[in-house]
């Protein structure tokens, strides 16, 4: 069912304007429901606010209601961040106003959303209240409290969006049907309890709808599978990064494999970008700062995967005194200079637009970044075969250097 599509995979529409323009009446009214409070006080909305909402005959999206451009005060200030922030996941952004008249705030934020090539829409509400014969012909008309343009509008949304270019695919067209392609999901305390991680699961759902034949099996069985229980040889092997050395021991090297992360690394970032991040891992020096960013919130465990076992393994191939910060959530840090790297996780949870946002800020600071996966396949020297299946990736000038291991670790 679509209103079950996680909201990372659907298109994040960011409602931006000054205060008391109307934007959490329009999402009132594009959702046909009373989601968000509404008030003649400017300021009602103080933090960022997401909708997931079926926007027909598109499909599923985010709405993300945001506080006033012009609030004021300290904590106005803390508001307005908190709303530029949210641009960073824009897929598309409405920009509401009650006149045809452009502050240079807003002229800055059409310029700034060009420059990344985030579409955006201009909406002028309260129409029912104007001569309309005064309205730029390039600004939607709307009036929420009676209705006026809202059909309009969300034709001009379906529109733009099916404009968009899609997010590359995951793993289908690496693979020719019909096919067999394995994955490895191991069951262990970071799983949760009667489910699979999404990453597992958009893997999954992917092969299905493309007619390619999916096994899954956990790392203990990998092997008695490919030797003893599959007539037809695999054109595929995709793990868990966790697992990656017995699974990069147990599969023949005749047989492609890589990890959930570094596809998701392609489809959803710059797998490009995180290749040249890692590269930066023999030049780190005693006293580095890195940034370990989690896209969301979870509930660490003894071997969370990003809080020890990387920092661990990243301490142990360097061999020097490395300075580990955690970021979890959706923000990090506006200034990053004081990292020379930052690793985030695959970002199943969040659109590509946050992922791109976060890559363009690091690269524009001169910081490295890469994702777990890539890490985790470059510290123990199976990146390059985990990279064989992107040669635009994968050249051998490029992965020069990474054929150590992690000393010690198992």
């Amino acid at each position: 069912m679509t209103e079950l599509t996680p909201k990372g995979m659907r298109p994040h529409i960011v409602l931006i304007g000054n205060r008391n323009v109307g934007k959490s009446s329009l999402i009132n009214a594009l959702t046909d429901q009373k989601l968000s409070i509404v008030s003649d006080v400017p300021g009602t909305t103080t933090d960022p606010v997401e909708k997931a909402f079926e926007l027909q005959p598109y499909g599923p999206v985010v709405l993300i209601d945001t506080a006033g451009m012009d609030d004021v005060g300290e904590l106005g200030a803390q508001r307005i961040e908190r709303t530029n922030q949210r641009l960073n996941q824009a897929d598309l952004v409405l920009l509401i106003k009650q006149d045809d008249m452009f502050s240079e705030q807003e002229n800055v934020l059409i310029q700034t959303l060009k420059q990344r090539a985030v579409p955006i829409i201009i909406v002028r509400n309260k129409c029912d209240m104007f001569d309309k014969k005064y309205m730029d012909s390039q600004i939607i008309p709307i009036s929420c409290k009676t209705g006026m343009g809202i059909d309009m509008l969300k034709d001009k949304l379906v529109s733009t969006l099916q404009s968009l270019a899609k997010d590359p695919l995951l793993v289908a067209d690496l693979v020719t049907p019909p096919a067999v392609v394995v994955l490895v999901v191991p069951i262990d305390k970071e799983a949760p309890q009667g489910r699979l991680i999404l990453p597992q699961v958009q893997v999954l759902r992917e092969l299905l709808d493309h007619d390619i034949t999916a096994i899954v099996v956990k790392e203990q069985e990998l092997s008695y599978a490919l030797n003893y229980q599959l007539k037809e040889i695999p054109k595929l092997v995709i793990t868990d990064s966790q697992v990656f050395m017995k699974v990069n021991a147990d599969t023949p090297i005749s047989i492609p494999l890589t990890s959930f992360s570094i596809l998701l690394a392609r489809s959803k970032g710059d797998l490009r970008a995180y290749v040249d991040g890692v590269m930066t891992i023999p030049l780190l020096q005693d006293g580095d700062k890195i940034l370990i960013a989690e896209l969301c919130a979870h509930r660490p465990i003894t071997e969370d995967i990003g809080r020890v076992k990387i920092p661990r393994w990243l301490s142990q191939y360097t061999g020097k005194n490395l300075q580990f910060d955690v970021q979890a959530g959706k923000d990090i840090p506006e200034d990053l200079s004081s990292y020379k790297l930052i690793i985030q996780c695959g970002g199943c949870m969040v659109n590509r637009a946050l992922i791109l946002s976060r890559i363009r800020q690091a690269q524009s600071q001169n910081v490295a970044i890469t994702n777990y996966g890539i890490t985790i396949a470059y510290l123990h020297g199976i990146l390059p075969r985990a990279l064989q299946l992107f040669p635009d990736v994968s050249s051998q000038e490029l992965l020069k250097g990474t054929i150590n291991t992690v000393p010690g670790v198992r």
